[in-house]
Protein backbone atom coordinates (compact mmCIF):
# COMPACT_ATOMS: atom_id res chain seq x y z
CA UNK A 1 0.00 0.00 0.00
CA UNK A 2 2.79 2.04 1.07
CA UNK A 3 4.63 1.76 -2.16
CA UNK A 4 1.56 2.38 -4.48
CA UNK A 5 1.49 6.02 -2.56
CA UNK A 6 4.70 6.46 -3.29
CA UNK A 7 4.48 5.46 -6.44
CA UNK A 8 1.58 7.77 -7.05
CA UNK A 9 3.26 10.36 -5.73
CA UNK A 10 6.02 10.22 -8.29
CA UNK A 11 3.61 10.39 -11.13
CA UNK A 12 2.76 13.47 -10.31
CA UNK A 13 5.56 14.99 -9.84
CA UNK A 14 6.71 13.78 -13.48
CA UNK A 15 3.82 15.30 -15.09
CA UNK A 16 4.50 19.47 -15.72
CA UNK A 17 2.31 21.96 -13.54
CA UNK A 18 1.60 23.76 -17.02
CA UNK A 19 -1.02 26.73 -17.60
CA UNK A 20 -2.33 28.99 -20.01
CA UNK A 21 -1.60 33.01 -19.98
CA UNK A 22 -3.33 35.22 -22.36
CA UNK A 23 -0.83 38.24 -23.08
CA UNK A 24 -2.26 42.04 -23.76
CA UNK A 25 -0.39 45.04 -24.00
CA UNK A 26 -1.59 48.28 -21.84
CA UNK A 27 -0.14 51.56 -20.93
CA UNK A 28 3.00 49.80 -23.29
CA UNK A 29 3.99 47.10 -21.06
CA UNK A 30 2.99 43.48 -21.89
CA UNK A 31 0.93 41.60 -18.86
CA UNK A 32 -0.81 37.91 -18.69
CA UNK A 33 -3.95 36.86 -16.93
CA UNK A 34 -4.48 32.82 -16.07
CA UNK A 35 -6.66 31.90 -19.77
CA UNK A 36 -8.95 30.16 -17.29
CA UNK A 37 -11.03 33.37 -16.36
CA UNK A 38 -10.77 34.87 -19.77
CA UNK A 39 -14.35 34.75 -20.88
CA UNK A 40 -14.09 36.21 -24.52
CA UNK A 41 -12.39 38.86 -25.85
CA UNK A 42 -14.61 41.33 -27.46
CA UNK A 43 -14.16 44.51 -29.94
CA UNK A 44 -14.03 47.73 -28.31
CA UNK A 45 -17.08 49.85 -28.46
CA UNK A 46 -20.84 50.58 -27.29
CA UNK A 47 -19.26 52.03 -24.08
CA UNK A 48 -22.25 53.37 -22.34
CA UNK A 49 -20.40 55.90 -19.58
CA UNK A 50 -21.83 56.31 -15.89
CA UNK A 51 -21.37 59.69 -14.39
CA UNK A 52 -19.43 60.07 -10.81
CA UNK A 53 -17.13 57.47 -11.71
CA UNK A 54 -13.24 57.16 -11.08
CA UNK A 55 -11.35 57.03 -14.20
CA UNK A 56 -10.20 53.77 -14.51
CA UNK A 57 -14.41 52.81 -14.47
CA UNK A 58 -15.58 53.28 -18.39
CA UNK A 59 -18.65 52.24 -17.96
CA UNK A 60 -20.88 49.57 -18.91
CA UNK A 61 -21.67 47.41 -21.98
CA UNK A 62 -25.09 45.03 -22.79
CA UNK A 63 -23.33 41.76 -23.69
CA UNK A 64 -26.29 39.92 -24.86
CA UNK A 65 -28.50 41.12 -22.09
CA UNK A 66 -26.51 41.43 -19.53
CA UNK A 67 -25.15 44.76 -17.73
CA UNK A 68 -21.02 44.08 -17.75
CA UNK A 69 -18.88 47.15 -16.10
CA UNK A 70 -16.00 47.74 -17.98
CA UNK A 71 -12.42 48.75 -16.38
CA UNK A 72 -9.86 50.35 -18.32
CA UNK A 73 -6.88 48.53 -17.12
CA UNK A 74 -4.17 51.19 -17.80
CA UNK A 75 -6.30 53.51 -16.34
CA UNK A 76 -6.24 51.64 -13.07
CA UNK A 77 -2.92 50.66 -13.15
CA UNK A 78 -1.20 54.23 -14.95
CA UNK A 79 -4.29 56.74 -13.86
CA UNK A 80 -3.84 57.24 -17.77
CA UNK A 81 -6.76 55.40 -19.72
CA UNK A 82 -5.80 53.30 -23.46
CA UNK A 83 -5.22 55.20 -26.51
CA UNK A 84 -8.13 54.11 -28.24
CA UNK A 85 -6.67 52.43 -31.70
CA UNK A 86 -7.50 49.14 -34.12
CA UNK A 87 -5.95 46.86 -31.56
CA UNK A 88 -7.81 48.03 -28.57
CA UNK A 89 -10.33 45.08 -27.40
CA UNK A 90 -12.49 44.53 -24.44
CA UNK A 91 -11.61 41.50 -22.48
CA UNK A 92 -14.84 39.61 -20.50
CA UNK A 93 -13.57 38.33 -17.35
CA UNK A 94 -14.99 36.38 -14.76
CA UNK A 95 -13.62 37.22 -11.15
CA UNK A 96 -14.03 35.13 -7.85
CA UNK A 97 -16.11 37.27 -5.51
CA UNK A 98 -16.63 37.03 -1.90
CA UNK A 99 -20.24 35.50 -2.26
CA UNK A 100 -18.98 32.91 -3.95
CA UNK A 101 -19.74 33.59 -7.01
CA UNK A 102 -18.29 34.99 -10.47
CA UNK A 103 -18.11 38.53 -11.22
CA UNK A 104 -18.24 39.35 -15.23
CA UNK A 105 -15.86 42.23 -15.70
CA UNK A 106 -14.86 43.71 -19.34
CA UNK A 107 -11.54 45.07 -18.85
CA UNK A 108 -10.12 47.44 -21.53
CA UNK A 109 -6.75 46.48 -22.95
CA UNK A 110 -4.33 47.91 -25.87
CA UNK A 111 -4.62 44.71 -27.81
CA UNK A 112 -4.13 40.99 -26.80
CA UNK A 113 -1.16 39.12 -28.37
CA UNK A 114 -0.86 35.09 -28.00
CA UNK A 115 -1.88 32.65 -25.38
CA UNK A 116 1.50 31.15 -23.70
CA UNK A 117 1.21 27.93 -22.07
CA UNK A 118 4.14 28.15 -19.50
CA UNK A 119 5.65 25.78 -16.68
CA UNK A 120 5.68 26.59 -13.03
CA UNK A 121 9.57 26.38 -13.44
CA UNK A 122 9.34 29.52 -15.71
CA UNK A 123 7.64 31.57 -13.02
CA UNK A 124 9.12 33.59 -10.15
CA UNK A 125 7.98 35.59 -7.64
CA UNK A 126 7.16 39.20 -8.17
CA UNK A 127 9.81 42.13 -7.36
CA UNK A 128 9.00 43.89 -4.31
CA UNK A 129 9.92 46.86 -5.61
CA UNK A 130 10.94 48.91 -8.59
CA UNK A 131 7.87 48.19 -10.50
CA UNK A 132 5.62 50.80 -12.49
CA UNK A 133 2.69 49.14 -10.93
CA UNK A 134 1.85 48.23 -7.25
CA UNK A 135 3.70 45.15 -6.70
CA UNK A 136 0.54 43.12 -4.95
CA UNK A 137 -1.30 43.59 -8.22
CA UNK A 138 1.84 41.04 -9.85
CA UNK A 139 1.09 37.18 -8.86
CA UNK A 140 4.10 36.45 -10.62
CA UNK A 141 7.11 37.14 -13.45
CA UNK A 142 7.28 35.20 -16.46
CA UNK A 143 10.87 34.40 -17.70
CA UNK A 144 11.00 34.17 -21.38
CA UNK A 145 14.26 34.00 -23.93
CA UNK A 146 14.45 37.85 -24.62
CA UNK A 147 12.18 39.58 -21.52
CA UNK A 148 10.15 39.18 -18.17
CA UNK A 149 6.17 38.80 -18.34
CA UNK A 150 4.31 40.49 -15.70
CA UNK A 151 1.41 37.97 -14.55
CA UNK A 152 -1.40 39.84 -12.99
CA UNK A 153 -3.44 38.87 -10.12
CA UNK A 154 -6.46 39.11 -10.60
CA UNK A 155 -8.07 39.03 -7.63
CA UNK A 156 -6.00 42.16 -6.22
CA UNK A 157 -6.05 44.38 -9.82
CA UNK A 158 -9.59 43.28 -10.72
CA UNK A 159 -10.77 43.23 -7.29
CA UNK A 160 -14.44 44.78 -7.07
CA UNK A 161 -14.51 45.37 -3.56
CA UNK A 162 -11.40 47.61 -3.46
CA UNK A 163 -12.95 49.21 -6.94
CA UNK A 164 -16.22 49.62 -5.42
CA UNK A 165 -14.59 51.42 -2.19
CA UNK A 166 -12.55 53.92 -4.61
CA UNK A 167 -15.89 54.24 -6.52
CA UNK A 168 -17.62 55.36 -2.86
CA UNK A 169 -14.77 57.76 -2.18
CA UNK A 170 -14.82 59.51 -5.53
CA UNK A 171 -18.73 60.16 -5.17
CA UNK A 172 -18.09 61.69 -1.74
CA UNK A 173 -15.09 64.13 -3.03
CA UNK A 174 -17.60 65.08 -5.66
CA UNK A 175 -19.93 65.66 -3.01
CA UNK A 176 -17.86 67.90 -1.01
CA UNK A 177 -16.76 69.98 -3.92
CA UNK A 178 -20.65 70.93 -4.37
Amino acid sequence: MQQEQIKSAQAVNLVPSIKQYLTFNTGGECYALGILLVKEIIEFGGITKIPLMPTFVRGVINLRGAVVPVIDLSARLYGKCVDEGKRTCIVIVEIPDNADGLTELGVVVDGVNEVLELNNADLTAPPQFGSKIRTDFIEAMARLPNRLLMILAPEKVLSVEEMASLVAVTELELVKEH
